[in-house]
């Protein structure tokens, strides 16, 4: 259960927060109200047209998955961008210091934040994981560096994530964030896990198709390898989803031509670091 809405407060006018939804207007209904700054709601074309207080909402003709969060940032007017899901929102305070800290670190592409789910705000674990990346903090950076995110949890700089073409529309939702990590820093952004900003996530505890879920997953996962890693690498990932997800394998065949068209190789500092994460 949610707690209950603050009054609205703008605490920057410097961040539009972005959330990508369908189907879900009960879950915006609690969570739109936490939002402290302007709320762009783009609706992944739900079965109803959704009405949302103290949001403008963008509808879409067509279900485009994660690419619906580029809809909103193109459609901001900020410098920056905070994305949440329907079923989160930024702690008090988080986005106003976003802004803080991408003033001091113009280097700074993408900040992203710690994740507390539920009432009882438990760590996430990807968070945890973040704290303690083996690459490292670079000097003069806001944060450990990382090379993945969870997407309820940045704040982007909107100029570079635009430049980077946002979320590939081609992987539609799970896993989409990776991509789009390692093109920022192959731009030569930083990427940064910054635990003062803070996250609060309420997912639902059942009515996802995880078996679904999880061949959408490995079916990225490889498309993200053959678009940007080594040859080697490329081939054990399709090698561990043939064994792992066999059934994510016709979906995955479907794109293999798209992938080696817009195949790109990464700089070979991202590349080392994505070895040193993989251990």
């Amino acid at each position: 259960m949610i707690n209950k809405p603050v009054p609205p407060v703008v605490e920057t006018d410097e961040v539009t927060v972005v959330v990508a939804t369908r189907n879900r207007p009960d879950r915006l209904r609690e969570t739109v109200p936490h939002h402290r700054a302007t709320t762009i709601v783009v609706d992944n074309a739900s079965d109803q047209p959704l009405h949302v207080p103290g949001a403008e909402v963008v509808r879409l003709d067509e279900n485009i998955g994660a690419a619906a969060r580029n809809t909103g940032a193109l459609r901001a007017r900020t410098p920056f961008v905070a994305f949440a899901d329907d079923d989160s929102y930024w702690a008090p305070g988080s986005l106003a210091r976003a802004v803080e800290i991408f003033r001091a670190h113009p280097e700074a592409a993408l900040l992203t934040g710690r994740v507390l789910i539920g009432p009882d705000g438990r760590l996430d674990p990807v968070s945890a994981g973040m704290a303690a990346t083996p690459i490292g903090t670079p000097a003069g950076a806001a944060g450990p560096s990382v090379l993945g995110f969870l997407s309820c949890a940045v704040v982007v700089r909107r100029s570079a994530f635009l430049a980077a073409g946002g979320f590939n529309p081609r992987l539609f939702v799970y896993g989409e964030e990776a991509l789009l990590a390692m093109d920022l820093a192959a731009a030569g952004h930083q990427l940064s896990y910054v635990p003062e900003l803070v996250v609060r996530h309420f997912p639902e505890p059942a009515g996802r198709d995880n078996r679904a879920r999880a061949r959408r997953e490995a079916r990225n996962r490889a498309l993200t390898a053959l678009l940007r890693r080594p040859p080697a690498v490329a081939a054990r990932t399709l090698a561990e989803v043939a064994r792992t997800q066999p059934a994510a394998l016709p979906h995955l065949v479907r794109d293999l031509g798209w992938a080696l068209r817009h195949r790109r190789r990464l700089p070979e500092p991202v590349e080392l670091a994505l070895r040193r994460l993989a251990g």
